[in-house]
């Protein structure tokens, strides 16, 4: 049948090649828990990372060697999934993953996307929460609109001592800005007198 529904994207790929490029998407993914790339490989990296969360989840010999076939480095990454990220998702249903769509970072105007895992430390939806809510206060508003309440209710649901980390992260931030701008080394900015 021509045309029909397919089950997965092809990516241009020949199958081995196509697999592959999943494998070494979901070896960084778990290595560096943010990683950006093209919108359709981070949707299809996505699928495979949840279910090899689900696996971790698990903990059995045989979801040990399931994911010991996937990873390109299954030493360095196995560990880290079957004990930090298997407490992290324990009492999480599902949805470990996110992807955000991005601007174009390459010449071909590719559509790209950040791939990252949730409740972690790189997790951009809770640093562009706490930044909201930051902004919020320092304008006099306490009471926050629909939007920012349910993502502070996102970001907070499933993390341990979420709202905690919420109101540290908002505390760093209003000190941050306290200080005023500062340039990216750190040092306050200068302004040149011409």
């Amino acid at each position: 049948m021509a045309g029909g529904a397919a089950k997965y994207r092809h990516l241009s790929r020949k199958s081995s090649h196509r697999q592959a490029l999943l494998r070494n998407l979901v070896t960084s993914l778990f290595k560096h828990e943010s990683i950006t790339t093209t919108w359709p490989k981070a949707k299809e990296a996505q699928r495979l990372a949840e279910k090899l969360i689900t696996l971790g989840k698990k903990n059995t010999e045989a979801s040990r060697r399931r994911a010991l076939s996937v990873f390109y480095t299954p030493h360095e990454i196995l560990p880290k999934l079957f004990g930090p990220l298997r407490e992290r998702y324990a009492e999480r249903p599902g949805g470990y993953t996110r992807v955000l769509r991005v601007e174009p970072k390459k010449d071909d105007q590719a559509p790209s996307a950040i791939l990252e895992l949730v409740d972690g430390p790189k997790d951009v939806r809770f640093a562009m929460t706490a930044r909201t809510v930051a902004r919020q206060r320092a304008q006099g508003l306490e009471t926050l609109n629909e939007l920012t309440t349910l993502n502070v209710r996102k970001v907070t649901r499933f993390r341990k001592g979420g709202v905690e980390e919420l109101e540290q992260a908002i505390k760093r931030l209003e000190i941050d800005q306290k200080k005023g701008p500062t340039t990216h080394k750190g040092e306050k900015e200068v302004e040149s007198k011409q």
